[in-house]
């Protein structure tokens, strides 16, 4: 299981773009699990604090930070590759 949380703001258009990018690569990654989750929310909060996320969206591949702000999909792709071995 990959386990994808996504810290998003409301509005975001780069959150939105991620987004995409998640449901394009679903079919590749079946065993990927995007939880998406409100960054002005009490866990959203506490996860921004935690990793020090200052842009949108933050994203945590099972449980560790693996970028904020605009996602790059081949990097993103790099990390779900190594994850599926």
């Amino acid at each position: 299981m990959i386990d994808i949380q996504f810290i998003t703001v409301p509005g975001c258009h780069e959150c939105a773009q991620a987004k995409k990018i998640f449901e394009e690569m679903k079919p590749q990654y079946p065993d990927m699990r995007v939880t998406e989750i409100d960054a002005t929310s009490s866990e959203g909060i506490a996860l921004v604090q935690k990793y020090g996320i200052f842009s949108s969206p933050g994203i945590l591949i099972n449980g560790e930070l693996f970028s904020t702000g605009a996602l790059n999909k081949n990097e993103f792709k790099k990390k779900l590759d190594a994850l599926k071995k």
